[in-house]
């Protein structure tokens, strides 16, 4: 993907620092002889066929490219076959050229929780952090952003999401780049929004997190932050043992008084809950485009309030903050 544009806009954005660094960060990230898989979904990226429409939807639950009535049925069930080469999908959904990509999550549920609570993003540069295959990234975009940037270590979430923006605009100003957060210069503070969703939890210092994320914005900037947490007071905060849901690297669940006093002693400022939702089983399950293990396969058979660990079931908070 063509990134002199990226480096403009960070340049604009007086975070040339990281302009300077990118070209070799990507470089290494995209290096073949360190991914075994890469060279194949390079191919599979190039032998996607060369579509163009006019309808191009990111401001809708299902981010929509395309019409059926542009291919041919063969042609799209072709398509089909070479968007399940990517598999698994896990945030979604998309629907591109009638191909609809039932991911694992319903991606779109998360942003109808949060979009009515955030500032307007209206010309605003925008990072994602832990974005997937930049679902929300597109919403962000569609919502009126200057740009976004999506950043996530995992390499297919980044070719699903060139798939996506080879039928959308290799022009448009959003990438997502195949990096974690720790790859980010230290006290950039030139984003107006920052969104950590489904991060916190994974971090082994939730505290140094909540120090990158302020440190990434400009002052007054707007985090917005969606983690799991558990029913409880002030201090109340969940240490899995072992594995929470079957995931390994789960570490700290807080109660919301204990997320929000983390928030106030990193300096955030109007730190507030602006909802909790338990993850139900038709937000998160398994599909055609994700065949694996899901929710309802991590919960106790026989009370679904638990995980099979015999944990509080997942529930997620949606929390808004300001850096100082």
């Amino acid at each position: 993907m063509p990134y002199s544009s990226l480096y403009r806009a960070l340049d604009d954005a007086n975070a040339s620092i990281w302009a300077m660094q990118l070209p070799e960060q990507l470089a290494t990230a995209f290096d073949i002889q360190k991914h075994g898989d890469l060279r194949k979904w390079q191919q599979q990226l190039n032998a996607l066929p060369k579509l163009t429409t006019q309808i191009r939807a990111i401001a809708t639950d299902t981010v929509t490219l395309g019409s059926k009535q542009d291919l041919s049925l063969t042609l799209q069930q072709h398509l089909k076959t070479q968007l399940l080469a990517f598999s698994p999908w896990r945030k979604g959904p998309y629907n591109l050229f009638g191909v609809f990509i039932d991911t694992e999550w319903r991606s779109d549920w998360k942003w109808k929780r949060l979009e009515d609570h955030i500032a307007p993003l209206h010309n605003r540069l925008v990072l994602d952090v832990g974005c997937g295959n930049g679902y929300h990234c597109w919403r962000m975009l569609g919502a009126g952003a200057k740009r976004v940037i999506g950043v996530d270590p995992m390499l297919l979430n980044v070719m699903q999401f060139q798939v996506i923006k080879s039928f959308y605009d290799h022009n448009a100003p959003i990438d997502v780049l195949p990096l974690g957060i720790e790859a980010l210069p230290e006290n950039l503070h030139c984003f107006d929004s920052v969104f950590s969703m489904g991060v916190l939890y994974h971090r082994r210092s939730p505290i140094d997190h909540l120090f990158e994320l302020r440190n990434l914005l400009k002052s007054g900037g707007e985090l917005i932050l969606e983690t799991l947490i558990i029913d409880g007071e002030l201090g109340d905060t969940l240490l899995p043992e072992n594995r929470y849901a079957q995931m390994r690297n789960v570490w700290f669940l807080p109660s919301c008084d204990t997320l929000i006093s983390w928030l106030n002693r990193c300096g955030f400022k109007n730190s507030r809950v602006v909802d909790v939702s338990p993850t139900s089983t038709q937000e998160q399950r398994a599909t055609e485009w994700m065949r694996f293990h899901s929710l309802q396969d991590f919960l106790d058979p026989s009370n679904p309030l638990l995980t099979c660990e015999g944990l509080p079931a997942p529930k997620r908070a949606i929390v808004i903050a300001n850096a100082p």
